[in-house]
């Protein structure tokens, strides 16, 4: 009992330390200190140790010896090996997800996308995606695959930390991309399994090229100003 109390206040701790990584409250290259984040949640530093290891497994954090837990850098060359990864896990996602729904799966499923269509229209690119990528997370059941749904849940994290730099992009791409989710769903409807995996690639594919402009444009507003500071 003890040692489950134990685990659920890391796993606390470890969401409580992604969500200011996921933000941009800490920052890549910033290490994470823990007798602050002990101090802040009151919590002792072994506590916040056990956190920073299962944190690593959702990549937002490298731990070095003599350096202690590091936030991961984001970069181009990254943000592509991400996003290959979530294409290949969400595609066998979808078409298992395909293969397998029952009656009131597919009611479930119609009301997310009735969710999901709402919040592309109020602008809500956050709420959008995270009832998409949760939703996947969820199936665990219809995917009957606890290895394939461990390496995803893993990913989520640093999924959700791309996406947050596509908050301000435009309504326009959003649709977009709710137009590209909706291939997906209606394949799944009729059962195309295939045609679901493949518009599900078509997705986070257009996703990875909203992250990669977005990291780019704040890259070059990190330049300018790191320019304008040496003046």
């Amino acid at each position: 009992m003890q040692q489950e109390e134990i685990e659920s206040l890391s796993e606390q701790i470890a969401k409580h330390i992604s969500e200011q990584i996921i933000s941009g409250e800490l920052v890549e290259g910033e290490r994470i200190q823990e007798l602050r984040i002990a101090k802040e949640l009151d919590v002792s530093r072994g506590s916040v140790r056990e956190a920073l290891l299962l944190l690593e497994r959702t990549h937002l954090i490298q731990i070095f010896p003599r350096r202690g837990a590091i936030v991961s850098e984001m970069s181009a060359q990254q943000v592509r090996a991400l996003f290959d990864s979530c294409a290949m896990l969400s595609g066998q996602i979808v078409q298992r997800i395909a293969e397998t729904w029952r009656q009131h799966e597919a009611e479930q499923f119609q009301k997310l996308m009735e969710q999901i269509q709402e919040e592309c229209r109020h602008g809500h690119t956050e709420k959008f995606y995270d009832l998409i990528f949760q939703y996947l997370a969820r199936q665990q059941e219809m995917v009957a695959n606890p290895y394939l749904m461990n390496f995803y849940q893993e990913l989520l994290p640093s999924v959700r930390r791309s996406y947050f730099l596509t908050l301000n992009t435009s309504r326009r791409e959003l649709q977009e991309s709710f137009e590209l989710f909706k291939l997906v769903s209606d394949a799944i409807l009729i059962r195309k399994s295939q045609q679901a995996t493949l518009f599900m690639d078509d997705f986070c594919r257009h996703l990875r090229n909203l992250v990669l402009e977005s990291l780019t444009r704040m890259k070059q507003i990190e330049l300018a100003w790191a320019r304008r500071s040496r003046r």
